[in-house]
């Protein structure tokens, strides 16, 4: 039995790193896939961006750190119906993002 998770719409398989929406198959980058996984694998936690980039592109990372913004609205792009109105990842302003519990996505 393979681990996934399932949110609404949204399902993705950890293993295969297969995400659905409504069915449908969406093509993520790595990070992407990292990003999203980390997220649902925590919902409810909040991540600021410096989390973020620990977690997902490393200690070693040197970048420019609204990279994790850029991920994030390409993602949301992918996933959520309206992504301006994101039911699925959320920000939170000054904090950080998180991904919605189970059930604020019940509607």
């Amino acid at each position: 039995e393979r681990p996934q998770l399932d949110f609404a719409e949204l399902s993705i398989d950890l293993d295969r790193r297969k995400v659905t929406v409504a069915g449908q198959i969406v093509e993520l980058t790595a990070k992407e896939f990292d990003l999203l996984s980390l997220f649902a694998k925590n919902p409810g936690k909040t991540y600021n961006r410096h989390a973020l980039l620990d977690m997902v592109w490393g200690y070693q990372y040197d970048g420019y750190d609204h990279t994790v913004n850029s991920h994030i609205n390409r993602l949301r792009n992918k996933i959520e119906r309206d992504p301006a109105n994101p039911r699925f990842i959320k920000t939170l302003w000054g904090v950080g993002y998180r991904f919605s519990e189970a059930s604020e996505l019940e509607s």
